[in-house]
């Protein structure tokens, strides 16, 4: 297949899930039609976790209604089908409700999460130095399961 981007030319197979890998040039995929390139540090963000999955599977273990998808270029979990947190290569995604997350944006570590560079309002990323205390990611689920049980269930 020859593809064309800017002017320039390259020949590249394409896979059955409509990637296209380029040595050295990163990946390209197809999106609505269009080739478009993926960079290295977006792949690198998509990747999963399992380790935290672990972590925070053994931690909603008992939970009644907990279910689990991939979503958010990782694995997230559901509380009656409402979103609650979600495991990624860059931390674990904690939803507390907009107007719910002060307090854990003031703790080193958390930041809010980003969707296509912008702030999710209620949502916050912690890294390993957060996720990884006990004590800290049981204060994160139990303030996402209180938020997730205020909503209605789907």
């Amino acid at each position: 297949m020859q593809i064309n981007m800017e002017g320039i030319s390259r020949s590249a197979p394409v896979d059955a899930r409509k990637h296209v890998p380029l040595s050295g040039n990163g990946i390209y995929v197809f999106h609505k039609e269009r080739l478009t390139n993926i960079s290295a540090t977006r792949i690198r963000s998509m990747a999963r976790d399992k380790g935290l999955e672990e972590i925070i599977s053994d931690e909603l273990g008992s939970t009644p209604g907990i279910t689990n998808k991939a979503m958010f270029g990782g694995w997230t979990w559901l509380l009656w089908g409402n979103l609650l947190c979600g495991a990624r290569d860059d931390g674990m995604l904690v939803r507390l409700g907009k107007g719910n997350d002060a307090w854990a944006l003031a703790v080193p570590g958390i930041e809010p999460m980003l969707s296509r560079g912008r702030p999710m309002q209620g949502w916050v990323r912690a890294d390993s130095r957060v996720f990884g205390d006990d004590e800290m990611r049981g204060k994160l689920i139990t303030a996402a399961l209180q938020f997730a049980r205020s909503l209605p269930k789907k």
